[in-house]
């Protein structure tokens, strides 16, 4: 069966914070999965979705990859190879947060790039943060095992130092995403952050119902992470200034047992 070209997933995500003290938050989401090969049939699949034009969502090359309007296939394909992973053609889907009329802001994008039989290859963890950076951790996916380990590079959270690693754990099916992020320092938890997300068709009618229920749903991003700050900061959580960005914009993540 073939996927269509942009599909809609909407979920919710859940951080928590477990030491020196404990705090969550959860909040809903709303994403989009896009055949990043097939931008021109995803922007005409519905009248409510425009790559590289406004509409009420949607998608901009310059805000993806390497932050221009070029070819988002080769950027993928070259970080991927840096983990030795050869996708010999085979299909890139993109999951990310989208533009919401005048706004967009993307903690994570996820890159999946498939095989010609279209089994899952590597995976692309595209992190931003609210200072305008980004950072990519490319795991490849090794006899289907879908949890692999990066050492932590880039600065995220002002409240969380540059240490330990990141523990990712993937599952995902058809019609399902499933992701856990964990912090590790000294073999030990400080950090969870997960997506759970259900794909639907992006139609027209479907995308109009979701900014109805959710029409903040792009600055809720931002607001949400700058909400929970401040709470942090009143609970007396440390304070960190921003280092310089890595000298190296990807890192490469390691396949693990479960």
């Amino acid at each position: 069966m073939t996927v269509p070209a942009l599909r809609l997933l909407t979920g919710h995500t859940v951080h928590a914070r477990l030491t020196p003290f404990e705090q969550r938050f959860r909040y809903r989401l709303v994403m989009v999965d896009v055949d990043i090969d097939r931008l021109d049939e995803a922007s005409r699949q519905t009248s409510l979705f425009s790559v590289d034009r406004p509409n009420l969502y949607g998608l901009r090359r310059a805000e993806h990859g390497e932050r221009t309007d070029g070819n988002l296939r080769s950027w993928a394909e070259d970080q991927l190879r840096k983990a030795d992973v050869d996708l010999e053609g085979g299909a890139i889907r993109l999951v990310t947060f989208p533009r919401q009329l005048f706004y967009r802001f993307a903690p994570l994008s996820i890159w999946f790039g498939h095989g010609p039989d279209g089994e899952l290859r590597g995976v692309i963890y595209e992190v931003n943060n609210t200072f305008g950076e980004s950072h990519s951790y490319v795991a490849p996916v090794e006899d289907g095992r879908h949890r692999t380990l990066a050492d932590k590079r880039f600065h995220v959270s002002p409240f969380f130092d540059i240490s330990g690693r990141y523990r990712f754990t993937l599952n995902r099916s058809d019609d399902a995403l499933g992701l856990v992020i964990d912090t590790l320092v000294d073999g030990a938890r400080t950090h969870m952050a997960t997506i759970s997300a259900r794909a639907r068709p992006a139609t027209t009618g479907g995308l109009a119902k979701t900014a109805l229920a959710q029409p903040f749903s792009a600055l809720g991003v931002t607001a949400g992470i700058h909400f929970e700050a401040l709470k942090l900061w009143l609970r007396g959580a440390g304070y960190r200034s921003k280092p310089a960005p890595p000298a190296e914009a990807v890192t490469v993540a390691r396949s693990v047992s479960d």
